[in-house]
């Protein structure tokens, strides 16, 4: 009897503790992690546009050419031509949106019909991004079933026979720190699924992309 008794404490503790961290797992992926704060400026979108003009110049000149991106021009240019949920990007001009009432979100109505629920209910709304030292740092705000959630990376970016190439250092879900071998198998799916090749290839002008002294460093060919 009391072996018996001492199984049944035995497993409610066992149930109620894996009740409790299912628990608290659930919470750290359902609070969002705070965004980084990242400077927006309309007029250091445009500065990059003039920098990547001006590195082809360059290039077509036969001259060695490269363009360096501070954290203020990354996300002011990603922020300005970006298609996000519920955002038009600053680029698309207002003739076109008359053109086309529909304007951005045609094609997404279009993709609607081919897309599985998930890979709409699981929606891009938000993308910041940060750099320190040779880390980039990204941050991802998407919608999963109505429910905001925050997803960060950390890791290195490089090129790679022509196409991106990112090695993640760190990573959490919401709150919650994901394991290193979870984040490599992720990116390496991500990466090596045909879906995702093409969008990963880099123009054939652009030779390497890295992060160094915190700035993005695109190396022309």
């Amino acid at each position: 009897m009391a072996e018996r008794s001492g199984l049944k404490i035995a497993y409610r503790i066992f149930s109620w503790s894996t009740l409790a961290g299912l628990v608290l797992t659930l919470s750290l992926i359902l609070r969002k992690a705070p965004a980084p704060d990242v400077p927006y400026d309309h007029d250091a979108a445009t500065r990059v546009e003039q920098k990547f003009a001006a590195a082809d110049q360059a290039r077509s000149a036969g001259q060695p050419s490269q363009v360096q991106l501070d954290r203020t021009e990354l996300n002011s240019y990603l922020k300005d031509n970006l298609a996000l949920e519920g955002q038009t990007p600053a680029t698309e001009s207002a003739d076109s949106l008359k053109q086309n009432p529909a304007g951005a979100n045609a094609p997404a109505l279009a993709a609607t019909d081919q897309a599985t629920l998930e890979q709409v209910q699981s929606t891009v709304k938000d993308v910041k991004i940060d750099m320190d030292g040779d880390l980039v740092k990204a941050y991802v705000v998407f919608d999963f079933h109505g429910k905001d959630m925050s997803l960060e990376l950390d890791g290195h970016l490089g090129a790679q026979d022509g196409y991106i190439r990112f090695q993640p250092v760190a990573g959490k879900l919401g709150s919650l720190p994901l394991p290193q071998s979870t984040l490599d198998s992720a990116v390496e799916k991500l990466m090596a699924s045909p879906e995702n090749r093409d969008k990963l290839k880099l123009p054939p002008e652009i030779s390497d992309i890295q992060i160094v002294n915190g700035q993005a460093v695109v190396t022309y060919k």
